[in-house]
């Protein structure tokens, strides 16, 4: 099983990025947390991996940290949340808010992710309410700093709008919400402008 990828970053999107180790360009689906953090196209980077074994296929997830790592792992031993949904909750909530809610039986704080319901949310507080206190704080070098990569407003709007459309929101939701962000002076980043999307879409 492939548990670390070190390598060149030759291409990323919100959604997934690709990895050459040694000229073998592994494409990795991430979360958007790990998406901010990725650096510039060309960099070295390095992502803890979950390989997700199928009958026909084999799929890489990637996260930038291994508590991001270990806490997504929590979160598909629970029925009803599926490799890609487990994705889509780190997407939507950072680690941190989703230990505090599942940790204070906030249900209605975990709804608030694309996809899912209350039942999910309610397992997620019963199944890992006393097995998230053991994550450590992410104290990993150049956690929670942005990289910038300005393009065309146009272009930037585009990608974030594709990114929560593939999380699950309503795209007419989704354009509001990126439109809000840009009218409030949010730069044309799609990092920045994601990350003050999700927060309008969580509330």
């Amino acid at each position: 099983m492939i548990a670390l990828l070190s390598g060149k970053l030759l291409e990323k999107n919100a959604n997934s990025a690709i990895i050459d180790v040694g000229g073998v360009g592994y494409e990795v689906t991430i979360p958007l947390s790990t998406f901010y953090e990725l650096g510039e196209v060309g960099n070295e980077v390095q992502l803890r991996i979950y390989t997700h074994v199928r009958e026909d296929a084999i799929q890489l997830f990637g996260f930038k940290t291994a508590r991001e790592r270990d806490l997504y792992l929590k979160l598909i031993s629970v029925q009803g949340v599926g490799a890609r949904s487990g994705i889509t909750m780190l997407s939507g909530m950072g680690a941190d808010e989703i230990i505090a809610a599942v940790r204070t039986d906030n249900v209605a704080k975990l709804t608030a992710i694309p996809g899912v319901g209350r039942k999910t949310a309610e397992r997620l507080v019963v199944e890992l309410r006393d097995k998230v206190g053991d994550l450590v704080p992410d104290v990993s070098p150049g956690a929670g700093t942005l990289s910038v990569q300005t393009s065309g407003v146009e272009a930037v709007f585009d990608d974030a709008l594709s990114a929560l459309v593939n999380l699950g929101y309503q795209k007419n939701a989704a354009e509001k919400a990126l439109q809000q962000s840009l009218k409030e002076g949010t730069e044309p980043n799609v990092q920045k402008l994601l990350r003050a999307a999700l927060q309008r879409l969580a509330k």
